[in-house]
């Protein structure tokens, strides 16, 4: 093994043991304390997991690609996460069950450090997935997002006044001139570092050919999946919660724990080159079962609500809407999910929609027809529209010869 290689893992069981402190210190908090700033302890050990397999996928990509950043900013992305993970349960620990010296240092830490692994993640967006810009006029996008990160840093880290993630403690390093970010909104300046880190990926996508193009594609799916994932946790989290039980929060949070998971991964398995061209079924069976439960949940609350509406004078209160609505649905599914199918092979997989049809009319004629040069003329014919090969040649053992 390289010296890089060992380096990355000597960085990886460096995380584990720093996020295995944050979990040990936190584990003495109060969970009213914890719950208090909009966080809770399965929570956090779900992101110190997702946190190891950014760590964990850096390290194998590092190993055998030394010269490529991605996996060295994936190794950092845990590191520097972990000690902010470490520094805000050291801080946690001090506020809440036991003074510990320099914990307001620790605050402080913690309070600007976390926001750096999204600025390096966005940084992959731009040099995913050979480690080199799009374009060398992409240049100026990469400095105004280190700018925005630099910025977004001071007004945490520097402003002068309690810190942000902790208001019972004031900034030990405040710089007086950074007063004048406090009024900044975060958001504001958060969004163009996302926005350009979307764009280059787009763009990237748009330009990319064969390999590069499948490589992409696994990164590009994987992001797709983080605001999907988002708005469906927040959604789910509304209906089974409260609006004042924190429940969505913790739903869209363990969400955005999984999903943030697959970056990493898709990264890897794009960069060493592992099932590459899976996506292109990868994205389809999505496509598919995604479009189909959204319509069989459509389907199934409309029916709910229309039939109780009908049938309420005559039954009552009874289940029988709900029953009747899940016998339809169940009845809709097969007949739903090939169509669906085949409108996706129709919009996004158009070469295999026509092989499959090809395939399937030449089926059909083959129980017709008796003479074998037609056949034969027949399969070459089929052969070359469905898989369209540079030639096509058909070799026949003569009949009259033994076997």
């Amino acid at each position: 093994m390289t010296w890089g290689g060992r380096l990355a893992w000597a960085t990886t069981c460096f995380y584990v043991c720093i996020g295995g402190a944050a979990l040990w210190l936190l584990a003495f908090v109060p969970d009213a304390a914890i719950r208090a700033q909009g966080n809770s302890r399965p929570l956090t050990a779900a992101f110190v997991a997702v946190l190891l397999v950014f760590s964990v996928v850096g390290a194998i990509v590092a190993q055998h690609q030394p010269r490529n950043p991605i996996g060295w900013l994936f190794v950092a992305v845990a590191a520097i996460e972990g000690c902010s993970q470490l520094a805000y349960s050291y801080t946690m620990y001090s506020l809440e069950v036991a003074v510990l010296p320099i914990a307001s240092y620790a605050a402080w830490f913690a309070s600007w450090a976390s926001v750096l692994p999204p600025g390096m993640i966005s940084l992959v967006f731009l040099l995913f997935p050979d480690g080199h810009l799009v374009t060398p006029r992409w240049r100026y996008a990469a400095w105004g997002c280190f700018a925005l990160l630099a910025t977004v840093v001071a007004h945490y880290g520097l402003v002068p006044g309690p810190l942000v993630d902790f208001p019972t403690v004031t900034n030990p390093l405040s710089i007086e001139v950074f007063t004048v970010l406090a009024t900044v909104p975060v958001d504001v300046l958060l969004a163009p570092l996302l926005t350009c880190a979307a764009a280059a990926l787009v763009v990237r996508l748009r330009r990319a050919r064969g390999v590069e193009r499948q490589q992409v594609k696994w990164f590009a799916y994987s992001a797709a999946m983080i605001p999907v994932f988002l708005v469906a946790g927040g959604v789910a989290g509304t209906v089974t919660g409260t609006p004042d039980d924190g429940t969505a929060d913790y739903v869209a949070g363990f969400a955005f724990a999984v999903v943030l998971a697959g970056l990493p991964v898709s990264a890897g398995m794009a960069i060493l080159r592992h099932r590459l061209y899976d996506i292109d079924l990868v994205i389809k069976r999505t496509l598919v079962y995604a479009s189909l439960t959204a319509a069989l949940v459509g389907t199934y609350l409309v029916l709910v609500l229309a039939l109780q509406t009908l049938l309420r004078p005559v039954a009552g209160d009874s289940d029988l809407a709900v029953a009747a609505s899940t016998l339809a649905v169940a009845t809709l599914f097969r007949p739903l999910r090939s169509a669906i199918q085949d409108g996706i092979d129709r919009r996004f997989f158009r070469a295999r929609y026509d092989a499959v049809r090809t395939l399937g009319e030449f089926s059909g004629h083959l129980r017709h027809e008796l003479d074998l040069d037609s056949l034969g003329t027949d399969l070459r014919t089929v052969v070359s529209e469905a898989m369209q090969p540079s030639q096509v040649t058909l070799w026949l053992r003569d009949p009259r010869q033994a076997p």
